[in-house]
């Protein structure tokens, strides 16, 4: 999740759209806005909801095409929690981390990362510059396993 300020938040967005040659738009600003207050965590389809009771003039496929453009640059990341439509999530520094629960498909989010020096071993052994990482563990949560 983003830990900086909005503003700063927003300055990054638009210096990666720029960066990557595309121009910051009214619509893209709204949807990126929408997200960052959400807090990520949201599907295309809620997400456009969300929107079109703010913005009715913005379309599905717009979200669909916005969001698949924020991931392509590495602004969000889809993840898919066994629902089987993705979930966008906000990838800020390079990591992000979740336990899913196979049953109710609940996610929670840690922030421990311990992985610095699997990534190093990995970018020695196959020549390779790791820009981040997404870790999805799967398995039940305190509640299901008080269920059985």
């Amino acid at each position: 999740m983003y830990d900086q300020n909005m503003e700063t938040v927003n300055q990054k967005f638009h210096l990666v759209l720029r960066e990557n040659g595309f121009r910051v738009t009214p619509t893209r600003e709204t949807i990126w806005n929408t997200l960052v207050d959400h807090g990520g965590h949201i599907s295309a389809d809620d997400l456009f909801s969300m929107l079109h009771d703010k913005e009715p003039g913005i379309g599905r496929m717009t979200v669909y095409r916005t969001l698949d453009l924020l991931s392509k640059i590495g602004l969000i990341r889809p993840i898919y929690q066994g629902t089987g439509a993705a979930h966008y999530i906000l990838f800020d520094d390079g990591h992000h981390h979740h336990l899913i629960c196979t049953n109710c498909h609940c996610v929670i989010e840690f922030d421990n990362c311990v992985l610095a020096e699997l990534e190093a071993a990995i970018s020695s052994q196959f020549s390779f510059e790791i820009e981040g990482h997404l870790l999805e563990v799967y398995g039940r949560c305190a509640s299901c396993q008080s269920l059985e």
